[in-house]
């Protein structure tokens, strides 16, 4: 991982203190630009969730707060629990991407608490599952469907690896993600226990490396995906089948397939009134699937090319989209920082 984002993250819980009592101004950096009162933050932290299509709209949204409205921006990296915990608490001011249902327990009790407000939409509706495989594979084997059919020996065999002990090898939820507690609940729900093994990447790199990697050799693959993450964008793959999603078996046994996600913007609640210029902004952001989905592209088109520089590609080419969240001041400062090459102060060194 990056050397700026390790460092936050190890030293997070020492001095979320001293970053909150940093964060604090009596006016933001580009008086006349940002229009928050006399509390208005001089830096808004953003949520930096370790999968890429958090990152790439941190970087978009970055870029706007900085260059549009004057704030300066910082980032914690981190996986899902910690990091809303850290919202929740005040270290943390943006999370562009809440996933629910996959929070929900928390996230009613954080807004019942007053702790975060839901101020937008981000990205759209979104699948996920634990089990996924190549399309390829289910041409090889098209009995295979379903996860009933994890229990049978032929599909157990082909998924099994030496370190599995004969069951089925399934990549899972990354660890400290909300879907790796759920995704094993669902193993157990499933009755699948004594024939699948979990494995936890430690982060999303290594999950989509480990699909990437069987793909390229076209070997059997079984694991965790949902739509915005880059292989799901960019490889032919099919999710077996589960049993319908409902409210009784999602609150109980975990017994059938997720619900459609919701992913929403959240900001702690002393965002409301030291930086409501932001706020409105992300009340408009408007980057959906079908937007994350050029930039995948073009990441994969662009091998060398980093999640600022997709950022920079994004918004040269993008200004018909987001002038839209954006005040006219706020659009053409942002379009003069980028014709002079400006980069963010708090992007991550890449």
């Amino acid at each position: 991982m990056l050397t700026q984002w390790r460092v936050w993250d190890v030293l997070l819980p020492s001095f979320a203190a001293l970053i909150l009592t940093g964060c604090v101004a009596t006016q933001p950096n580009s008086p006349g630009v940002a229009v928050g009162g006399p509390d208005a933050l001089a830096t808004i932290v953003f949520a930096d969730y370790n999968w890429p299509s958090a990152q790439i709209q941190n970087r978009i949204a970055q870029y706007i707060v900085e260059k549009g409205y004057g704030y300066s921006t910082e980032v914690v990296f981190g996986a899902t629990l910690p990091l809303f915990q850290g919202l929740r608490r005040g270290d943390i001011h943006v999370s562009l991407e809440i996933w629910l249902p996959n929070q929900i327990e928390a996230w009613y009790e954080a807004e019942a608490n007053g702790e975060v407000v839901e101020v937008g939409k981000s990205l759209g509706n979104d699948w996920q599952s634990g089990f996924v495989i190549p399309a390829y594979l289910q041409e090889q084997y098209p009995d295979l469907d379903s996860v009933d059919d994890l229990r049978d020996e032929r599909f157990k065999a082909l998924f099994a690896t030496p370190e599995t002990g004969g069951k089925a090898r399934l990549v899972s939820c990354t660890i400290g993600w909300a879907c790796e507690e759920v995704n094993a609940a669902q193993i157990e729900g499933y009755g699948l226990e004594e024939h699948v093994h979990i494995i936890n990447p430690g982060d999303g790199a290594a999950l989509n490396a480990d699909l990437y990697g069987a793909y390229e050799k076209k070997e059997p693959w079984l694991g965790y995906q949902w739509g915005t993450n880059d292989p799901a964008l960019l490889l032919d793959l099919v999710r077996l089948e589960e049993p319908a999603h409902s409210e009784a078996c999602w609150s109980t046994t975990k017994a059938c397939a997720y619900e459609d996600s919701t992913i929403v913007i959240a900001v702690h609640p002393d965002m409301m009134e030291a930086a409501p210029d932001v706020v409105e902004m992300l009340g408009k952001w408007g980057f959906r699937i079908g937007i994350y989905r050029g930039v995948a592209a073009w990441l994969d088109e662009n091998s060398d090319a980093s999640t600022n520089d997709a950022a920079l590609w994004w918004l040269n080419d993008n200004a018909d989209i987001w002038r839209g969240w954006v005040t006219e001041e706020a659009a053409d400062a942002i379009e003069a920082a980028l014709a002079a090459n400006e980069i963010p102060e708090g992007w991550p060194i890449e």
